[in-house]
């Protein structure tokens, strides 16, 4: 055992001893700077061991937090995917059920179902030219069947129609070009118009009832008018200024890539045959005339014109 004296001196000489040290341990570093990186290195892989020691609990603690908590929320999905199976097997069956009344409304009314309209997808390419100021050239390749009057959509809303039609691209006149007019629905106040373009984003509304003025936000949809059908969306109604109202487009006319091309053809005016549609016969007795028509019967007479040498 040191005398307390001893004690007294090596604490006295301890921080000097230990300045002196570090103070060589740099000198050292900055002369012999391997030899001081590799003794790090080695007292680093000593080391290493007890540096995993201490941190491996920490892992395992937040590994075992992370698979609570993921049995936490893979609890509360399942119990939230039960809950959506259930909604969706009762609008199955309210699904379902609408369909057989569908089914059987048809089959009363001799319904005519509507033919499947064909189409061709194309991309929009450059379009520096041309009669319009607002068209688009479409792709679409050799073979194809577009006709002019055909209707462009994509997948927002109804684009245009289709002006000129080539071997491998044809012009789609958009709505929003002056030259073009499409009548129009307004599907909350049920009054027609004309949707003009002006060469802006917004076509505008014209002539619509002045009893009867389009209401701010509601839907604006075809009226139905030769080649192309009724009830395609085409956007909202909004007021620029009072008693100007313009549509706002749903389909983003500036940035148009896909477009297909529907062909909803024209019948010309002629009902196709169905169920419950009666010919009408004509009695074996009456002659008939080229084109389906019959010798009138005046009054007085006996027999039609044209029988018996009249």
């Amino acid at each position: 055992m040191f005398s307390i004296h001893t004690r007294q001196v090596f604490a006295r000489a301890t921080l000097p001893i230990l300045i002196l040290f570090a103070v060589a341990l740099v000198l050292l570093g900055l002369v012999r700077r391997p030899v001081v990186d590799g003794a790090r290195l080695q007292a680093t892989d000593i080391l290493a061991p007890a540096y995993q020691a201490l941190v491996l609990p920490q892992a395992k603690l937040r590994d075992w937090l992370v698979d609570l908590r993921g049995a936490t929320d893979l609890a509360r999905e399942n119990s939230r995917l039960r809950d959506e199976n259930r909604a969706l097997r009762h609008w199955y069956d309210v699904a379902v059920a609408l369909a057989a009344e569908n089914g059987r409304l048809k089959n009363s009314l001799h319904w005519i179902p509507e033919s499947i309209p064909q189409y061709v997808t194309g991309r929009v390419t450059r379009d520096d030219g041309g009669p319009y100021s607002r068209a688009v050239l479409l792709d679409v390749g050799s073979g194809h069947q577009v006709h002019m009057g055909d209707v462009a959509l994509d997948s927002s809303g109804l684009l245009g129609r289709v002006t000129e039609v080539g071997p491998h691209t044809v012009r789609v006149l958009l709505i929003n070009d002056d030259a073009s007019r499409i009548p129009v629905t307004l599907a909350a106040s049920h009054g027609d118009a004309i949707m003009a373009g002006d060469d802006t984003d917004t076509p505008r509304l014209i002539y619509y009832p002045q009893d009867h003025h389009p209401i701010e936000g509601e839907r604006v949809e075809t009226r139905g008018q030769s080649a192309m059908p009724a009830g395609l969306p085409i956007g909202t109604v909004h007021y620029l200024a009072p008693n100007r109202p313009v549509v706002m487009p749903d389909a983003d006319l500036r940035r148009l890539d896909i477009v297909r091309v529907f062909d909803y053809g024209d019948d010309g005016g002629q009902a196709p045959d169905a169920p419950g549609r009666v010919k009408i016969r004509r009695p074996p007795s009456e002659p008939a005339l080229p084109g389906g028509l019959s010798f009138p019967k005046l009054p007085g007479m006996s027999e039609p014109l044209g029988k018996g040498g009249q």
